[in-house]
């Protein structure tokens, strides 16, 4: 599924346009049980509605109503999954938090706040509705950044691994534009079954190599997280791509269609786009440091910022920043370094956090900021300019392996949520 990174946040607004209620009114009746919850008729009819506006906006030959109907619904159940484990692990979107989040969707737009709510309601949705999209949003990124992010690591061996024998400099510079199609395989699957759902690879590469519409045909067959975007996992270097797909589309041309790719979540069918070239550029990385105190049940978001200030006045008072995080820092990991996260460069930290960096003068201290993570007390130490040197390489290679590990993993946490789920659904057309 989805990250919570400025593109996605402002992806939300490009789907405004497509939130329109059914013209038609009816008794409403359950679309499927999700362990303890419902989906509503209505729910499912509302979000195809917005689906199949945003599909024929983008041009995309729709399949059959029961298609387009069993793929939205399964994504309101895996949707449904991922809210219900956060509601269990305390996870929560305060009103701070998401007011920060429409923001950062409103500047992006070129808008501010209430210029963005009226912009909302005059494509026809509530603003209500769509703040509560956003906050669903928030806390199923919180989930994944607790249950997946959370443990995935990067070694500076596979940094140096990366760097001497993964994306040469040439390849970095070319950007690729995939479509993707996902056949997936349960888990501890049979012999039969793993036979069966390569075949159902095999005839869908043979359609689309004798001129099926990929975009279409990954709305109606594809299990992954992109299926109701037509399946293009959008613009990408090659060490933005799964590192199971790398080598694949290196040596595909324009319009190709990859063999099916094999791995522990089923089969994977490729279709290059597009490609292009894209231009070295200096970028601006900032020296920084912090100091994050969680939220349990025992410190509250008040409690948190209450103890955050106190530390700042302790900081302009003379007291060492860095003896301070040491003490204080829930970050263990930058903790052990006096709240240093090093150099980094613009898009590896969160939305509210590089915001607030960004904002700050050299050596100057934050107010309290929000993230999924906690709150933080921020202090840049330093900013430069930087064209591809060393240490930007060393930061961009941890963060694409990163993001390929949290992608690949995503992929299969998804299918065992699923699997493992009770899920009865109730309309009988999409039991077929």
């Amino acid at each position: 599924m989805r990250k919570i990174t400025k593109q996605s946040l402002a992806a939300l607004l490009l789907i405004i346009a497509s939130f329109h209620l059914p013209a038609a009114e009816y008794l409403d009746g359950i679309a499927a049980v999700v362990e303890d919850d419902i989906i509503l008729e209505s729910e499912l009819a509302q979000e195809v509605s917005s689906v199949v506006s945003k599909l024929k906006a983008n041009n995309v030959q729709l399949p059959p109503k029961n298609v387009i109907d069993k793929q939205v619904l399964e994504r309101l159940i895996i949707d449904t999954l991922q809210t219900q484990l956060a509601e269990r692990a305390g996870l929560k979107v305060t009103e701070e938090m998401l007011d920060s989040s429409l923001s950062t969707i409103a500047q992006q737009n070129g808008m501010d706040l209430a210029s963005f709510e009226q912009e909302v309601k005059s494509q026809g949705m509530s603003y209500a509705s769509f703040k509560e999209s956003v906050r669903k949003e928030i806390v199923i990124n919180q989930l994944r950044s607790h249950e997946i992010g959370s443990r995935v690591r990067v070694s500076e061996q596979e940094i140096n691994h990366y760097l001497e024998t993964e994306i040469s400099s040439k390849d970095q510079k070319v950007k690729y534009l995939v479509g993707h199609i996902l056949i997936a395989v349960p888990e501890a699957a049979s012999a039969a079954t793993i036979q069966a759902e390569n075949a159902e690879a095999q005839s869908v590469t043979e359609q689309l190599r004798l001129g099926e519409d990929f975009q279409q045909m990954a709305v109606s067959v594809s299990d992954g997280a992109n299926a109701l975007q037509g399946g293009l996992l959008g613009w990408r270097t090659l060490n933005q791509l799964p590192t199971l797909f790398v080598d694949v589309v290196k040596s595909m041309s324009k319009g190709d269609i990859a063999d099916p790719i094999r791995s522990p979540g089923g089969f994977h069918i490729l279709k290059l786009m597009d490609s292009t070239d894209i231009e070295s550029h200096i970028v601006i990385e900032t020296q920084v440091r912090h100091i994050l105190i969680k939220t349990n049940e025992l410190v509250n978001d008040q409690e948190a910022q209450k103890r955050l200030q106190a530390i700042a006045g302790r900081i302009i008072d003379g007291d060492d920043f860095s003896a301070l995080a040491k003490a204080n820092s829930d970050d263990t990991g930058s903790a052990l370094n006096g709240g240093e996260l090093g150099w980094v460069t613009p898009g590896l930290l969160v939305p509210p956090f590089e915001k607030a960096m960004t904002e700050l003068q050299v050596n100057e201290i934050s107010a309290p900021v929000q993230t999924q993570f906690g709150w933080h007390l921020i202090q840049v130490l330093e900013r430069r300019s930087k064209d591809n040197k060393e240490q930007q390489k060393r930061n961009q290679a941890r963060d694409d392996i990163r993001k390929r590990k949290i992608e690949e993993e995503t992929e299969l946490w998804l299918r065992r949520l699923r699997d493992e789920a009770y899920v009865d659904v109730r309309l009988e057309a999409l039991n077929e």
